[in-house]
């Protein structure tokens, strides 16, 4: 504040009563400024006064991990109608693919940290912004052309400019020093990858991709290869921590139960495939990303084998059923999309899909305990546990 010079010749006594006075009004600010944060602006979500102390999460990808950006975009990849939510507190549907959390919600409590707000969301602002953001989008894929029939969604490269925007951000409310910083502090969480055979090369037994790679096996170097762009940029951003999750079990979740009419709930064999080839080139790309780079960056994380364990034994998890999906219609719950109109199970815990292509909020959970503590088998070179206890050594 500039003090005009008549006032600075006033008495000490004066200046004194006047400094108290903008300690009053700065610390009447910093409460209001607290009360903000722990109450919430109206949303339902408030932000913890300690947010700046705990890390920043960021999630990008897919159907799997968006928690509402396409509520706000002209698209049919949305969940944000009922059943979807259906075991959420208030039973309301979020835009999560999921009856309840999803795997960056239970990621969420495992960290600590307020749930991440989707970055389209008007309620992402100010300090919430220091908590960090999901830009994730329902059908995007590694490829452009993955998920066209979806229309408007947020592509991974734009899901990148978005996090440039969000930086930005941030830095007008914390400096550009702290931004780097929280940035290079951070966990991402990066799934990509399933939708690029499901919803493009398997989509019709003829289109592009297909004519373009007749051979499958030549079709995924091509998106490792594209996939390795992201991530590069990803880091060239400033992220420092990022798990990259594999494809789950292509062939055996319902939706392709049904499309590739299997008989007797057996995994079909062309998508199964394709995952078989896709997870460890993916796998042994981000393990020479690593190399590159001098420092463990990417970790593969190993979901299609998470999901295995389900799959092939579904009982000894206390699920009835890894081939039926909870809510839909038609082979194996698996056709079209969940609706008030479909069949849903009275009970989703028994349930390892949700709906033809999505875990159960039950089966994400697990998903995040391999996440967190599993061996080197699903989370390599290291699991979520020992990255946390190694950075809160650094």
């Amino acid at each position: 504040m500039w003090v005009a010079a008549e006032e600075m010749r006033e008495g000490a006594g004066e200046e004194d009563r006047k400094e108290e006075g903008r300690k009053k009004k700065i610390n009447g600010k910093r409460e209001r400024k607290r009360e903000y944060l722990v109450n919430g602006d109206g949303g339902g979500r408030g932000v913890s006064p300690n947010v700046d102390a705990a890390r920043a999460f960021f999630v990008f990808g897919d159907s799997l991990v968006d928690n509402g950006n396409n509520n706000f975009l002209a698209t049919t990849a949305r969940a944000d109608s009922p059943p979807y939510g259906i075991d959420t507190p208030n039973r309301r549907a979020t835009g999560r693919f999921s009856n309840g959390k999803n795997i960056p919600d239970i990621l969420c409590d495992r960290l600590g940290i307020e749930p991440l707000l989707p970055y389209l969301s008007p309620q992402l602002t100010g300090q919430r912004l220091l908590v960090g953001a999901n830009f994730a989008s329902a059908g995007v894929g590694v490829l452009n052309d993955t998920g066209y029939q979806f229309l408007n969604i947020i592509r991974p490269f734009k899901q990148l400019k978005y996090f440039e925007q969000y930086q930005r951000r941030l830095a007008m409310e914390i400096g550009v020093e702290q931004t780097q910083a929280r940035l290079n502090g951070a966990l991402v969480l990066w799934t990509l990858g399933g939708n690029d055979f499901v919803n493009n090369y398997y989509l019709t037994p003829i289109n592009l991709r297909r004519l373009q790679f007749p051979n499958v096996a030549d079709y995924v170097p091509y998106v490792i290869t594209e996939y390795r762009k992201l991530l590069v940029r990803l880091y060239e951003l400033g992220a420092r921590r990022v798990l990259v999750t594999g494809t789950g079990p292509l062939g055996c979740v319902p939706g392709e139960l049904a499309s590739q009419v299997s008989l007797n709930g057996q995994c079909a064999p062309q998508p199964q495939y394709a995952a078989s080839l896709f997870n460890p080139q993916l796998e042994q790309m981000l393990l020479q990303l690593n190399n590159e780079i001098g420092s463990t960056v990417f970790i593969a994380t190993n979901t299609g084998g998470m999901l295995g364990g389900f799959i092939n034994n579904p009982r000894a998890y206390g699920f009835v059923t890894s081939k039926m999906a909870c809510c839909g219609q038609g082979p194996y719950n698996g056709v079209g999309l969940c609706t008030v109109a479909s069949n849903i199970c009275p009970d989703r815990n028994l349930y390892v899909f949700w709906d033809a292509f999505h875990p159960t909020q039950r089966a994400n959970g697990f998903i995040v305990e391999q996440m967190m503590i599993g061996s080197n088998e699903y989370m390599n070179p290291m699991n979520l546990s020992t990255i946390l206890a190694l950075d809160a050594k650094a």
